[in-house]
């Protein structure tokens, strides 16, 4: 016999951006109490809305899982005594099983015996063990943020209003301050009435009938197909943002999309403050036409029905009034000020008071983008347009319009730029220089962009860790790993001749003119150390398998194009139909690695080769050696490879016929050096020895 289960958790508005992670929290912990509880049952639902959190589990069964476990313990020798009496730990055993010593007995396992017990539970009625059991699930509940209400010391994500709880038509008992649980739930705040819910299947309909859709799925599908249909009446492109749709999704329990326009005067702020304004601060999305460009048009969700329809859409379109007008207001004013007096401004904001002010960390930008662009020996035009962009990268900074829409920086700087006569390519780079964003950002287009990126992405991390501040966990306030990641991602996009150790060097020097309270080398350990962790990402994140990466990354990751293309070398042929030529030719490099790490020194003496294979594998290695550097030079990280395999022959006659640890000192280390020779050249492409078949 099964029944179904339905928990309900009635709540005041929770904040859309906590829905999601409640509910499917709520999901697995419901799941995972099943699971030790050994109550079967069928698929799991959950619904969620501003107001309510639900799970609905189909077919639970009536009782528990009877339960026959066995479990082992000590061996024989520590579980009895040479009289056969029970020591200490075989009754510990005992106890901790629940059984009598008497029914402990032996099992022999890999020719050892084994004292076991056998540990048996008949299960209770599911019933008896509901109430205790969905108690400690909610309690035990997390959120980014909580709330304590009335005088109670419980902490919820907002004061829970109602509880419905059903084991098929019989409420389970239990009360959480003050809420008992019952079968009455509540429907829509301002169109639905509170309604009884009489068993778990009528849940969704009941709150329907409320005015609230509380799948999830069908909520968005409802809010999206309304859009669509919006759309296509009227010729609009209307941008879907994903992050909006999400939050109006679990703002909204009864979905009905409407449109209002605006003033087209407001088209000639620039389209970015425009689109900001209304998803941001409003919630609407905007309208575009078949060529990109915004129309004075916005969408709009409403939370309840079409009545009145034309009265909610006149009074959002009063609210966009005021804001745009604010932006306006913003913008116009922002133009009376000059580039030269907001980088006076930046004197005055202070960026950390170990580091010191936004101006100096802009001089610290331009310093060390010169540097970069000395070691990549670009064009003087080139060099002077990256040392302006560096000087008025932050000047927006202190503008109104970046003051009230932060999200804006580097684009008013851009636009502001432009309009203040800088050479566009300046202007571009002033808003690319922030790239890439978020995981998933593209790096800046442009070169001059892309240096000024990476030497405030590059200041910032140095400074922190200049004063010892170093992520660690899951702590990172300064957001470094998403800077060192963005470094990682513009060297490879741009394919720039810079190595990490390049960069390290720069911003280093630079921060030492204000003076170090750490050494540099110090610094530049941790440095090493944090960027690893993103090199290994990136591979991660291009499929290279976790012994490649480690095999690759022992040799070096400061040079990023070249660790890329050795991981991808590597990978193709542990993995190709000739996986298994390869894995023998890794077997020779590994047993040369292996002895050559015993020699004192590379010098070879040709005149102590006592066998012919010595000079062939020598000769061999010489021949290639010029072969394998400029590959490596070139960026040929496959012909490099090749290169090496081509001496697996050799070196497999080598150890057929030649004993390496000879009785004679001199030959013996003559030969040591031979392969270590050898094993610096494989050194430089991975440690091979990682490889795992």
């Amino acid at each position: 016999m099964t029944r179904d289960l339905l928990l309900e958790i009635g709540l005041e508005e929770v904040p859309a951006r906590f829905v999601r992670g409640a509910v499917n929290q709520l999901k697995d912990k419901t799941v995972k109490w099943l699971a030790d509880a050994r109550i079967a049952h069928g698929t799991v639902n959950v619904y969620a809305t501003p107001r309510r959190l639900a799970v609905l589990i189909s077919d639970v069964a009536e009782k528990q899982t009877d339960m026959n476990e066995e479990a082992k313990g000590p061996s024989r020798k520590i579980a009895q005594d040479e009289q056969g009496n029970w020591s200490k730990a075989a009754l510990g055993f005992a106890r901790s099983q629940c059984v009598e010593p008497d029914q402990l007995y032996f099992q022999e396992l890999a020719g050892v015996e084994y004292v076991y017990a056998t540990k048996s539970s008949i299960g209770t009625q599911t019933a008896a063990v509901l109430p205790e059991g969905l108690l400690s699930l909610i309690t035990s509940m997390s959120f980014p943020k909580n709330m304590r209400w009335g005088s109670y010391d419980f902490k919820f994500v907002r004061p829970i209003r109602w509880i419905v709880a059903l084991f098929g038509q019989d409420v389970i008992p239990f009360e959480i301050t003050g809420v008992q649980t019952g079968k009455i739930t509540r429907g829509h705040r301002f169109l639905g009435e509170e309604t009884t819910v009489q068993e778990p299947a009528q849940y969704v309909e009941r709150l329907r009938e409320q005015h609230v859709i509380a799948d999830v799925s069908e909520r968005e599908a409802l809010i999206v197909a309304q859009i669509d249909q919006l759309a296509k009446e009227k010729g609009w492109e209307i941008a879907i943002k994903e992050d909006l749709l999400e939050e109006v999704l679990f703002l909204v329990e009864y979905p009905n999309v409407l449109f209002g326009g605006f003033d087209p005067t407001f088209l000639n702020i620039p389209q970015e403050v425009l689109i900001t304004s209304m998803r941001e601060h409003q919630r609407y999305f905007p309208v575009f036409n078949g060529t990109g460009e915004l129309q004075p048009f916005f969408v709009t969700v409403r939370n309840g029905d079409l009545k009145s329809i034309e009265l909610v859409a006149k009074g959002n379109e009063k609210v966009l009034r005021a804001r745009l007008s604010d932006a306006k207001f913003f913008y116009e004013e922002d133009h009376k000020l000059t580039i030269e007096h907001a980088l006076s401004k930046l004197e005055n904001i202070v960026y950390h008071e170990e580091i010191g002010s936004v101006a100096d960390k802009v001089r610290r930008i331009r310093a060390t983008s010169d540097l970069l662009s000395q070691h990549l020996l670009l064009d003087e035009q080139t060099s002077q347009d990256i040392s302006r962009s560096a000087d008025i990268c932050k000047f927006d900074l202190v503008s109104q319009m970046v003051y009230e829409f932060p999200e804006l920086q580097g684009i008013m700087g851009e636009d502001y730029a432009r309009k203040a006569g800088e050479q566009p390519s300046v202007a571009k780079a002033i808003n690319e220089h922030y790239q890439p964003r978020f995981a998933g950002d593209l790096a800046p287009s442009e070169l001059i962009g892309a240096i000024v990126s990476l030497a405030d992405k590059i200041d910032t991390i140095v400074g922190c860790f200049s004063i010892g501040i170093i992520p660690t966990g899951s702590q990172d306030p300064y957001a470094l790993r998403r800077q060192a990641a963005g470094i990682v991602q513009i060297i490879l996009s741009h394919g720039l001749k810079l190595q990490l150790n390049d960069l390290y060097d720069a911003s280093i020097s630079v921060h030492e003119s204000r003076g170090l309270k750490r050494s540099a080398d110090d610094i530049r350990k941790d440095l090493s150390d944090f960027f690893a962790l993103r090199v290994k990402n990136v591979l991660s994140e291009q499929g290279v398998r976790y012994d490649v990466v480690d095999a690759v990354m022992a040799s070096g990751f400061v040079d990023l194009k070249s660790t890329i293309e050795r991981a991808g070398v590597i990978q193709q042929l542990a993995a190709s139909d000739d996986r298994s030529e390869f894995k023998l030719v890794v077997e020779q490099f590994n047993r040369v690695s292996n002895l050559g790490s015993k020699a004192s020194s590379t010098s070879v003496n040709t005149a102590l080769f006592s066998e012919a294979v010595e000079t062939e594998l020598y000769e061999k290695w010489l021949q290639q050696r010029p072969v394998f550097k400029e590959a490596i030079e070139t960026g040929d990280v496959s012909k490099a490879v090749h290169t090496l395999s081509s001496l697996k022959p050799y070196i497999h006659t080598y150890f057929e016929n030649v004993m390496v640890m000879a009785p004679d000192e001199a030959i013996r280390d003559n030969r040591l050096s031979t392969l270590a020779g050898i094993a610096e050249d494989l050194a430089v492409v991975a440690d091979f020895s990682k490889l795992v078949w």
